[in-house]
């Protein structure tokens, strides 16, 4: 039986620690926690451990109560490009892995960074405006099938 990359990661536990240490990071760097200088919701972390384990093969926690991809899209769309801001997330996603020890199984660790690295090339190329995104997109999951 296959692992999935949320079960690999520690499940719903393993993904609340990445998720804390990822907005640890970005909120300490001050390019990157420019994106939350708007504030951000009390439970942010919960949310994207949910959203983060459902996209790696976890339970389907974050669609069925806490939001929808469009949504996510939504609030990641109009911001122009930011490609220094985009490598620095990038590079809190990698330290906040070996902050969880995920970075010790090389092929998890992988995985995990070629996830985040998609959803930032998937989040550069969207929308001009939020009022453009469409109802009804699937939050991806990760890995992709062949």
């Amino acid at each position: 039986m296959t692992t999935s990359t949320y079960e690999a990661a520690g499940g719903a536990d393993g993904m609340l620690a990445l998720a804390e240490a990822w907005h640890r990071r970005v909120l300490a760097d001050p390019v990157v926690s420019h994106a939350f200088s708007h504030g951000f919701r009390e439970d942010h972390t919960e949310r994207l451990a949910a959203y983060l384990g459902e996209a790696l093969g976890g339970p389907r926690t974050y669609t069925a109560s806490m939001g929808t991809e469009s949504e996510v899209v939504r609030m990641h769309s109009g911001n122009g490009v930011h490609e220094e801001m985009d490598a620095l997330a990038l590079a809190a996603w990698d330290g906040a892995l070996a902050d969880c020890g995920l970075d010790r199984d090389v092929e998890l660790a992988r995985t995990l960074h070629d996830y985040f690295a998609d959803g930032i090339r998937r989040m550069a190329q969207h929308h001009d405006t939020p009022d453009t995104v469409p109802d009804g997109l699937a939050l991806e999951r990760w890995p992709r099938p062949n």
